[in-house]
């Protein structure tokens, strides 16, 4: 036996406990988000994010953050829209959108370290196989269905063999109208409460954005 060998099992086994212990750190962020889902809204999420200098920065880690305890992007978007305003809102909601996508996406690949074979899930693994073929437009595509959860796909995504680089484009194509729908009413609807009058043309943006994420999965399935 050679020292790399003998060395091998104990470096196996250290990787082993690390992802156990960061898949029950994850766990223990799920339940503390659902156990907090009340209390965390648009509104309370944008007043604590705001406190910060560097609120931008802070926003992409939380979203990145939340992404993994299956939190919901959209009123991270709205929290968006209230705290940066509609341009700024939007821009920052699409990047930690996507941010909080390729987390998932690299944790489930770290954690599945081929545990995981598609071949042995007949319900969904067709589907992940297709999305692997189909590249950053399958993922797009799958993006833009709303009942898919968003910490779902990432790491359902991430189990495939599909390149980072698609993945990202594709996730952020295709999450970009549902962000732009909610970070647009967020900004409006912070108008709204200020008493301003500029809530009417970032209403009008969402629900042309919220149209297209009806719209094009309709059609993308009489495609195919």
């Amino acid at each position: 036996m050679t020292p790399a060998d003998s060395k091998s099992p104990p470096l196996a086994a250290l990787r082993m406990v690390g992802r156990m212990a960061l898949l029950l750190l994850v766990i223990a962020g799920i339940g503390y988000a659902i156990a907090h889902r009340q209390s965390l809204g648009a509104d309370s999420l944008a007043a604590a994010i705001g406190r910060y200098p560097a609120a931008p920065l802070v926003f992409l880690l939380v979203h990145a953050l939340a992404s993994l305890v299956f939190f919901p992007r959209t009123v991270l978007a709205v929290a968006a829209g209230v705290l940066f305003g509609a341009w700024w809102g939007m821009l920052w909601a699409a990047l930690g959108s996507t941010v909080g996508a390729v987390a998932g996406f690299l944790l489930a690949r770290y954690l599945n370290a081929g545990f995981i074979d598609l071949e042995s899930m007949p319900r969904f693994g067709p589907v992940l196989r297709r999305a692997e073929r189909g590249g950053w437009r399958a993922v797009a595509v799958l993006r833009l269905i709303p009942v898919v959860p968003h910490s779902l796909s990432n790491y359902a995504l991430g189990l495939t063999r599909l390149n980072l680089g698609a993945y990202a484009l594709g996730s952020l194509v295709g999450q970009l109208p549902m962000t732009i729908a909610c970070a647009q009413f967020g900004a409006a609807g912070e108008q709204l409460a200020a008493g301003k009058a500029g809530w009417v043309a970032p209403t009008l943006i969402g629900l042309v954005a919220l149209l297209v994420t009806v719209i094009v999965p309709k059609l993308a399935s009489r495609r195919h």
